[in-house]
C-alpha cells in the first residue's frame, strides 16, 4: 500500500519540480509577461462547433454560447488550438427542474489525439431529481490512466441554475487547481510516484453537455426523462489563457508566466479557504476510497489534510450529505444515513467500482 506523503513533503517536492523547472527557463525570464491576460474571448475567435447542429447556438456578440441537450442529441464546442498549460475558465448557467442523468462538461483533453493514451483534466457538472442538488465533480488522468481515475465529488454553496457561476482550472507543470467562482477547490500536486498519471501532453478545451444516464445520478440510478427537454446550459465569460503547444521560446516565456500567475501559487489564505470548502462540501474524494482500489492511497493524496476519520471506506463523507434544494450543508453532527449492500458498498455505489462508464 502506498503511503501518501505529508503535507511537508509533498510542498517540499513541488518546491523542487518547480526550482529545477525555472532554472531550465532562466534564459526567457526577462520576457516573462507580468501576469497572465484573463480578459474573455469570443466564441468564433478561439472556439469552434464540436457536434449537436442548432443545439449549439453562440449569442449574435458570441461572448456566450447555449449548449442544449434533446432526444436526438446533447451539443459541444472545442477550442481551435491546443495546449502546453495554462489557465482556462468558462461561467456556466445550468438548467434548472429535472435534470437526472445530464452531465455538462468543462474540460481539457487530447482524446482526439491520442486516442489509447490520453491526458484529461475534467470539471463535470451532474444533474439531478427536481429538488435536488446538482453535484460537481472533478477528475484528472495522463497517459490513458482511466482504471486510475482520481474523482472528487462536491455539493455546491450556491444554486447554480440561478446565475452562472465560474469553474477553472489552473494546470501547469507541477499542479493542477481547480476553482469555483475564484476560490480553490482542489489542488493535485504533481509528485515523482505518480508518473505519467500526471497529464503532461498538450490538450484541448471542450465543454459539452449529453445523457449520462447510465452513471451520473445515483450511480445510474435516476435516467435523463425526455419530458423535460430540451436541457439548456449557457457558458459565457470564456478564459482561456494557455501555452502554445509547439515553439520552444514562446511555450517557454508562457510557462514562466503561467508559474507565477496568482491562479497558480496557493498562498497560506488561499488553501485555507480551500481546506474550509472541502470540510463544508466535499461527498467523495478518491483519496479517502480503500474500497475501490483496494487499500492503495495515490502517491499524491495527503490523506491526513480533510480528516480521514471523517470518510467511509468507499470514500463517501460521513458529515456531508446531500439536501433538498436550498443548497444547506447538512449539519455534522447529525448522523448521515447510508444505505449499505451486504458487500460493505453503499447501495448508491455504480456496479465495478467505477464512478463513471467511459
Amino acid at each position: 500500500m502506498a503511503m501518501a506523503p505529508p503535507a511537508s513533503a509533498a510542498l517540499a517536492v513541488q518546491m523542487m519540480l518547480i526550482i529545477s523547472w525555472a532554472a531550465a527557463a532562466v534564459p526567457v525570464l526577462a520576457a516573462a509577461a507580468a501576469s497572465l491576460d484573463t480578459t474573455p474571448v469570443t466564441f468564433r475567435a478561439r472556439y469552434m462547433p464540436l457536434f449537436g447542429g442548432d443545439n449549439l447556438a453562440p449569442s449574435p456578440d458570441g461572448r456566450s454560447v447555449r449548449l442544449k441537450l434533446d432526444a436526438q442529441t446533447g451539443s459541444g464546442f472545442v477550442s481551435k488550438s491546443a495546449y502546453h498549460h495554462g489557465f482556462f475558465s468558462a461561467s456556466i448557467k445550468l438548467p434548472d427542474d429535472y435534470t437526472a442523468g445530464v452531465v455538462v462538461a468543462f474540460y481539457l483533453s487530447n482524446a482526439d489525439v491520442f486516442p489509447r493514451n490520453h491526458d484529461e483534466v475534467d470539471f463535470e457538472l451532474l444533474g439531478n431529481r427536481r429538488g435536488h442538488e446538482w453535484r460537481v465533480q472533478t477528475n484528472l488522468y495522463g497517459n490513458g490512466s482511466t482504471s486510475r481515475g482520481r474523482e472528487e465529488r462536491y455539493l455546491l454553496p450556491f444554486d447554480p441554475t440561478l446565475r452562472p457561476h465560474a469553474y477553472a482550472v489552473a494546470w501547469t507543470p507541477t499542479a493542477v487547481i481547480s476553482y469555483v467562482d475564484g476560490a480553490p477547490i482542489r489542488e493535485v500536486v504533481r509528485v515523482p510516484a505518480m508518473g505519467a498519471d500526471f497529464p503532461a501532453k498538450p490538450m484541448s478545451v471542450y465543454a459539452t453537455i449529453w445523457d449520462g444516464s447510465a452513471w451520473a445520478t445515483d450511480g445510474g440510478r435516476y435516467k435523463v426523462d425526455y419530458a423535460f427537454a430540451p436541457f439548456a446550459a449557457d457558458f459565457s465569460s470564456l478564459v482561456l489563457t494557455g501555452c502554445p503547444a509547439a515553439g520552444v521560446d514562446a511555450d517557454a516565456r508562457c510557462e514562466v508566466a503561467l508559474m507565477t500567475a496568482g491562479c497558480a501559487v496557493m498562498t497560506p489564505a488561499k488553501r485555507a479557504a480551500m481546506r474550509r470548502f472541502r470540510r463544508r462540501f466535499l461527498l467523495y474524494s478518491v483519496c479517502h476510497d480503500s474500497y475501490r482500489y483496494n487499500g492503495t492511497i495515490f502517491p499524491e493524496c495527503d490523506a491526513d489534510a480533510d480528516g480521514r476519520g471523517g470518510f467511509h471506506r468507499w470514500g463517501e463523507s460521513k458529515l456531508v450529505s446531500p439536501t433538498r434544494r436550498g443548497y444547506r450543508q447538512q449539519r455534522a453532527d447529525k448522523a448521515v444515513a447510508v444505505n449499505v449492500a451486504a458487500d460493505g458498498r453503499p447501495s448508491t455505489w455504480p456496479v465495478g467500482g467505477a464512478l463513471r462508464a467511459d
